[in-house]
């Protein structure tokens, strides 16, 4: 790290951190709530060392006496890259696992230890790191026009990005589950990506798609008259795949003859051509998916239970898109993005009432079915924006009244007027913003709040300016 900013009220402590920390880069020091907030302000930190009365402190300044989440996403905000560590006294930890709970990097114990220091700056470096690479990786992808997940703003599916970012450098054959549209050929790219056989070919296979006389045939290749029909040797997906990956979509589908072979190259790395005498060996790496249950297609007789336990080593599950609406607008403007490339268009957003009834859909087909929904509208609209005529009247069918706000009887009366009034003020802001056009220095002057009060709305409510241009 380059830059790290010690907030401590105590000399002994301040003078230890320098000392430990010297070698990490420029060193600064603060001992007052409002001299922290204004080297925040002046300065992107990569990491704040802050005791933990002085976070009190600086929560008390900002108006956030006693709740930590909003404090830390106010420094987030601000300073989105900055890690946040809390030094705290053992008669204190509970205090600082709270802040840990609620988005700090982590904590260290007074006094001070180098050891634990240096671990902790290792974990956030290493983490540093690994975040860049994502980034990198999403960008490759991103020119490759590979656009179904590259973005997220979903908890779920940052951690499906986490265990794909783990699992890839390993040798470990993984399942991708999840329904039919949710980017499961996505995820078994970035694996490939991230491994170290990047450089080899990244086969895919939809078994579903190949009759179940010929799966056998696809995979592993066959010898000259050994079927009807077979006038040449034919090369099998494996050996195509030699040095990279194989990724095989619909597993679930594979005849029970041609689960037996694969089972064979998962146990031994082994196989044979159909008609063929000579033994080969297998030099992939297999990722395979299924939208079935294969647990249960197991306990029904139609799975092998040790091929499935062979192919379950490392399983991800992919979220439904009804499972991750924040995500939404990042699809929506990657794929206008996209449709621009192709066309003199140049759409640029949606009608917030098209957004409405996209966040209100469940997408039964996924990020697949946005993409085509999309599409089609794009085609049918001639103006700058989609607007509610290019889409099928069904997606507007169960629209709610704006005018109302539902209620849950079953809640307290506390827990509904904050519902209600979150949605009031939700509702507002997107009036506001449709109004000038998602200008963010006239919507704030209209609605009496400063530039940086409303951009914390907009996130708050999930609001991209984007979508009101």
């Amino acid at each position: 790290m380059d830059t790290i900013l010690i907030a401590t009220r105590d000399p002994s402590t301040s003078t230890a951190m320098r000392r430990i920390l010297s070698r990490e880069g420029q060193v600064s020091a603060a001992d007052s709530p409002d001299q922290i907030w204004q080297q925040i302000k002046s300065n992107a930190w990569e990491c704040l060392f802050i005791d933990l009365p002085l976070m009190e402190a600086l929560s008390d300044v900002l108006d956030h006496s006693a709740d930590p989440k909003a404090l830390v996403q106010q420094l987030k905000g601000l300073r989105p890259l900055m890690a946040i560590v809390i030094i705290a006294g053992n008669d204190n930890l509970r205090k600082a696992v709270r802040y840990v709970q609620n988005g700090v990097s982590s904590y260290i114990t007074a006094p001070i230890d180098a050891d634990e220091v240096r671990l902790v700056v290792d974990e956030i470096s290493r983490e540093r790191r690994q975040q860049s690479e994502l980034a990198y990786l999403r960008e490759r992808i991103w020119k490759d026009d590979s656009l179904d997940i590259v973005q997220t703003r979903s908890p779920k599916m940052q951690k499906v990005f986490d265990n794909l970012m783990s699992v890839g450098p390993t040798k470990t054959t993984v399942l991708l589950l999840g329904d039919t549209g949710t980017g499961k050929s996505f995820a078994a790219k970035l694996i490939h990506r991230r491994s170290n056989r990047k450089n080899g070919p990244f086969i895919s296979v939809h078994c579903g798609a190949i009759p179940e006389t010929l799966i056998e045939s696809e995979l592993f290749g066959h010898e000259k008259g050994s079927f009807t029909g077979a006038h040449r040797r034919k090369l099998g997906k494996f050996e195509v795949a030699s040095g990279g990956t194989i990724f095989l979509d619909e597993i679930g589908t594979i005849s029970k003859a041609a689960q037996v072979k694969l089972l064979t190259v998962l146990q031994d790395g082994i196989y044979q051509r159909v008609g063929g005498e000579q033994t080969l060996t297998a030099n992939v790496r297999v990722i395979a998916a299924s939208n079935s249950d294969l647990k249960q297609m197991c306990t029904d007789d139609l799975f092998r239970k040790d091929l499935y336990y062979r192919l379950n080593v490392f399983p991800i599950t992919i979220p439904k898109l009804c499972e991750r609406k924040e995500d939404i607008p990042l699809f929506v403007r990657a794929f206008l993005n996209k449709f621009n490339q192709f066309d003199t268009k140049a759409i640029q957003g949606v009608h917030p009432g098209v957004m409405e009834a996209l966040l209100r859909y469940d997408w039964p087909g996924n990020i697949r079915e946005l993409e085509n929904l999309l599409e089609r509208a794009y085609i049918l609209e001639k103006t700058p924006a989609l607007t509610p005529e290019s889409f099928p009247s069904e997606l507007f069918d169960n629209a709610e009244a704006m005018t109302g706000i539902p209620i849950d009887t079953r809640e307290t009366l506390d827990v509904v007027r904050k519902k209600g009034l979150a949605e009031i003020e939700r509702r507002y802001l997107k009036e506001v913003l449709s109004r000038n056009k998602g200008k963010i220095n006239a919507s704030a002057s209209e609605a009496g709040v400063g530039t940086r009060q409303l951009n914390k709305l907009m996130h708050k409510y999930h609001l991209d300016k984007g979508i009101f241009k």
